[in-house]
């Protein structure tokens, strides 16, 4: 682990599926990585890791920042804004965001 990722800030989002169709949240998924990779400001500053369970509907996204001002400038985009809605929508209003600590990890 690098100094960078052990002093970044870490959260996980945790829900469960319940409105729309998977692969259309897939899609949205995907424009939001590209949103946040093709903004000047955020790119190398933001990271963000969908996962899903494989036998339910269960998703855990991973975010990291790298500090404050990166952090507040995500939440002031249009596009994170939406796709915060979006989260809230698939997830039937039911969503966990948890700050977790990063301990350690393979190479």
């Amino acid at each position: 682990m690098t100094n960078r990722e052990r002093y970044m800030k870490h959260f996980m989002i945790r829900y469960e599926f319940k409105s729309g169709t998977t692969e259309a949240w897939h899609q949205e998924i995907g424009r939001f990585i590209k949103a946040i990779d093709g903004d000047p400001e955020l790119k190398g500053r933001i990271g963000y890791r969908v996962l899903k369970n494989r036998d339910d509907g269960n998703y855990f996204h991973l975010a990291s920042v790298t500090d404050e001002a990166a952090q507040k400038a995500l939440q002031s985009r249009d596009f994170f804004k939406a796709y915060q809605e979006m989260t809230r929508k698939v997830a039937g209003g039911e969503v966990t965001v948890a700050p977790i600590e990063w301990i350690d990890q393979t190479a």
